[in-house]
């Protein structure tokens, strides 16, 4: 009838409604789950958290996956962050990254160093690249015993080849010769020498104090001079082996914030585990 009740167009009303709001909805309540979690840890640890997560989290309409890297956004975020931090207040940031933009990842390190107070940096799975940048700058690194780290060998951007190692560039053309090498790919080289000589020095400044000249002198060229494909994982033990020191014991609290940051379904591996310890029960024996 004209002028009645519709309940089609008030289910129709809600649904719409429920797809566009559930997603805000979802995202706040991760965020308010985060920062309570934080605050749990920051009064365990008597230090300020700040996190630098990085995942392909489907939060948003229809479950567009968002890819993450360090930009230029996060380092203003940090920085602001640090910034805003009493300089006798630790700072503690939780590292989970594929690396990122050069100049984002030394603008983090750079403040993170520059803090007054103790700063630690805590990788519970992978601080990769500009991640392992920012981990180099810090006090203490605290990471979980199979966590890694990667190389900071910089990369360097061809428009027909892709992103080359700067240490690979270098090396083919003083291999090859020259003289035998096309003036465009003397020009990468060029740029890569400059690349590699301001990255190892980036990396020198950063742990100089911590160090000695001697020994920043040597990780800063292992570190970056092409020793390893970028991708390589480098361990906890190798790590020591270098000469820095690694604690393993993270707070459980790191673990539980981890899983705050969820990756979409469709892409998560297939695992799944009981989420509790406990003991099987043996199946008796017959006699």
């Amino acid at each position: 009838m004209d002028g009645g009740f519709d309940i089609g167009f008030v289910f129709w009303l809600f649904l719409i409604l429920f797809i566009f709001l559930w997603p805000q909805y979802r995202v706040k309540a991760l965020q308010n789950a985060r920062l309570a979690l934080m605050k749990k840890c920051e009064q365990k640890l008597g230090c300020r958290i700040i996190t630098l997560i990085h995942r392909q989290e489907r939060v948003g309409l229809f479950g567009i996956p968002f890819y993450k890297y360090i930009d230029i956004e996060d380092s203003e975020q940090v920085l602001r962050a640090i910034r805003n931090t009493p300089q006798d207040l630790p700072i503690a940031m939780i590292i989970h990254t594929p690396g990122g933009l050069v100049l984002a990842a030394t603008q983090i390190a750079l403040a993170l160093k520059e803090h007054k107070a103790k700063t630690i940096a805590i990788i519970p799975h992978y601080a990769m690249s500009g991640g392992a940048l920012i981990a180099l700058a810090a006090d203490e690194i605290w990471m979980d015993k199979n966590a890694v780290i990667g190389p900071v060998d910089p990369q360097i951007a061809d428009q027909r080849l892709g992103v080359l190692p700067a240490a690979s560039i270098v090396r083919v053309v003083n291999e090859r010769g020259r003289e035998k090498v096309r003036e465009d790919y003397l020009i990468l080289a060029d740029v890569a020498e400059k690349a590699l000589r301001q990255m190892e020095q980036t990396v020198y400044n950063l742990i100089v104090d911590k160090y000695g000249e001697e020994k920043a002198r040597e990780i800063a060229k292992i570190m970056v001079e092409g020793r390893w494909t970028h991708d390589y994982p480098i361990t906890v033990e190798e790590i020591r082996k270098l000469g820095i020191d690694v604690k393993t014991d993270l707070p459980s609290e790191v673990y539980q914030l981890m899983e705050l940051y969820p990756q979409p379904t469709g892409l998560r591996p297939s695992v799944e585990y009981v989420p509790v310890p406990y003991v099987p029960q043996r199946q008796k024996r017959t006699q």
